[in-house]
């Protein structure tokens, strides 16, 4: 039997296959690559862990039910997580927690806080007094353990619709029009909704490294 793992996923003709012959190491490395991701997304919809962890098996077991009807109009992986928001999205109208997503553009905070920019007697009224710090680079800090718990709780404290596009964009690598398709919305909301949350992060991690300067 191959092993998938470790070396990427084949072309989505040679998942499709494997699936629906039955592969069970298509089936674990599908597993491997994609479950941690959905639970994150079946989180947002969700009231508590066990019942984000009842979607995903529920998802996958559609995933297998479906797979000889899967048509090729999408990529596999939004088909899947496709699959994953409906079925999260039934269960969060049943816990009543589901907000929805027509609503993209609720009154939340600035992104920024007003205070980083020039006002209107400064020489460039609007821009900003200081530049913001650049992200960490993969080969330094982002790497320590404290700083990958950091992203984990600003993630985690994010409103559901902002982790759940972050989530798809930045931690999943889906494409801006992945994330459309897979949760039904404008690519005008997509945009905001990523913004507000990269923001958001970027704003606690500023916090940190700046704790951690002062403190060093």
């Amino acid at each position: 039997m191959e092993s998938f793992t470790g070396g990427g996923l084949p072309p989505d003709d040679v998942v499709v296959a494997a699936l629906r012959a039955g592969d069970e190491a298509m089936f674990a490395a599908l597993l491997d690559t994609w479950s941690r991701g959905m639970l994150w997304l079946a989180r947002s919809h969700v009231s508590t862990s066990d019942s984000a962890e009842e979607v995903v098996q529920d998802t996958w077991l559609a995933v297998i039910k479906g797979i000889d009807g899967f048509e090729g109009r999408s990529s596999v992986k939004t088909w899947v997580y496709r699959i994953l928001v409906n079925t999260a999205r039934k269960r969060g109208v049943r816990e009543n927690r589901t907000v929805p997503w027509s609503s993209a553009f609720e009154q939340e905070k600035p992104t920024i806080d007003r205070s980083s920019f020039q006002g209107a007697d400064d020489p460039f009224p609007g821009h900003w007094k200081y530049f913001p710090l650049a992200w960490p680079t993969p080969e330094g800090e982002v790497l320590a353990a404290e700083v990958r718990g950091r992203i984990a709780v600003a993630l985690a404290d994010l409103p559901p619709r902002q982790r759940t596009v972050i989530t798809l964009r930045d931690v999943e690598g889906c494409t801006s029009e992945e994330v459309c398709e897979i949760l039904d919305i404008s690519a005008a909301n997509q945009r905001v909704l990523l913004h507000r949350a990269r923001a958001a992060v970027r704003e606690q991690l500023e916090d940190y490294f700046e704790t951690a300067r002062r403190s060093a």
